[in-house]
This record gives C-alpha cells, structure tokens and sequence, in this order.
C-alpha cells in the first residue's frame, strides 16, 4: 500500500491544555509531537495535514505552552469509515529563557500527560538535523524510552543541508542517542519530504 492511498478528510485545531480535566473527551488515537523550542513542531503538523496556519507558527522560542490538541481524519484504503485520530502537540524543551518555575511546571504536565494518556500511539521527537542533539535531547529520548513510550526521532529542517550532510547528520544523532541502528527520518516541512514516509507510519498504526 501506498501513502498516496491515505487520503486526508478533516484537520482542525480542537483543544489546548494543562490539566488532565481540558483534554478533549472523546477518546481517540493520539499522536504526539516534541522537541527543543523551535525545533518546527508547528510547521510539521501544517505539512502534515497541509492546512496552513492548522497550528500556528512563531518565530520566538518557547512560545506553544500549552499541550494542543489536533483532530485530524483519515480515509484508509479498504476501508468504508473515516478514521478519526489526534496529533498532539507539546510545548518544547529546553528554552533557556524560561524561568526555572515554569520549566519545572511544563516538565510536570508534560510528563502527567505522557505518562497517563491512554491513547498514546507513538512519540515523534523531533531533531534539528543541522546540529548534534543537545543534552536536552539525549534526556527526553531515554526518559521516552524508559517510560515504555515508542519513539520515532524526525529530523526536521532537512532542507537546509544537502544529501550526503543528511547521512551523516543522521549518524551523529543515532550516536548520540546511543542506538545505532535507530530508524531516523529526515522531514523538510517546506518541501513536504519525509511526508508520505510518515503519514505510511501514522496509517500502519491505525491499521494495527
């Protein structure tokens, strides 16, 4: 099957929250998006969806402080429904402006949120391909990993360096991850690249 069998219905911004109580009440498949502080989160999830401004995009890190809510459909091959599922967005790490107590609220929302979600399918971290993972990285990739979480590491931005940087890149974060073999996906969110591989992972998910 192909990506181009998945055929997009619906996208819309549906909810943000903090609290257990502001996430959306009906229980859907929920895909969830993090990263260091304009990584391009929101540009990804606009790509994704190919609704502009879906979720807004700024210029000033550490500007998406809530967990918003995305609810997106789905026409799947061989079958007759509609599926209906959520791409999550969480605010991004690792902003070093942000004052010391909020950082330590986001981190306890978050980490309620991951821990709890019943819905969860998978994590997709994203990664500034241009530069090695930060510390920041490094620590949210193994707490995903000890808590149990499936991970998928997305390597935004993958426009801005040429074919052979991106092989190499791709290497210096399964490195400093320390997985080897870990399956990394390069995503430009201005050319649509890495687009269909994803939306190939979102459908098997859904399919399981």
């Amino acid at each position: 099957m192909s990506n181009t069998d998945v055929i997009i219905t619906q996208a819309r911004y549906l909810a943000s929250a903090v609290r257990k109580d502001q996430y959306p009440a009906e229980k859907k498949p929920e895909f969830v998006f993090i990263g260091r502080s304009n990584v391009g989160k929101s540009s990804l999830i606009n790509s994704l969806t190919r609704v502009k401004n879906l979720a807004r995009v700024s210029s000033q890190p550490g500007k998406t402080q809530t967990i918003n809510f995305y609810e997106r459909g789905a026409k799947l091959p061989g079958e007759e429904e509609r599926r209906s599922f959520y791409l999550v967005d969480l605010p991004g790490y690792g902003y070093a402006r942000t004052g010391r107590e909020k950082r330590k609220l986001w981190s306890s929302f978050i980490e309620e949120y991951l821990k709890t979600s019943e819905q969860l399918q998978f994590v997709c971290q994203l990664i500034d391909i241009r530069h090695a993972p930060m510390a920041s990285d490094v620590e949210m990739f193994q707490w995903l990993v000890r808590a149990g979480i499936p991970v998928l590491v997305i390597a935004t931005k993958a426009d801005k360096i040429g074919k052979q940087a991106r092989m190499t890149q791709v290497r210096e974060i399964q490195k400093a991850l320390g997985v080897p073999d870990l399956s990394v996906l390069p995503y430009s969110s201005l050319k649509n690249e890495g687009r269909s591989e994803l939306l190939d992972v979102l459908r098997d998910s859904l399919l399981q």
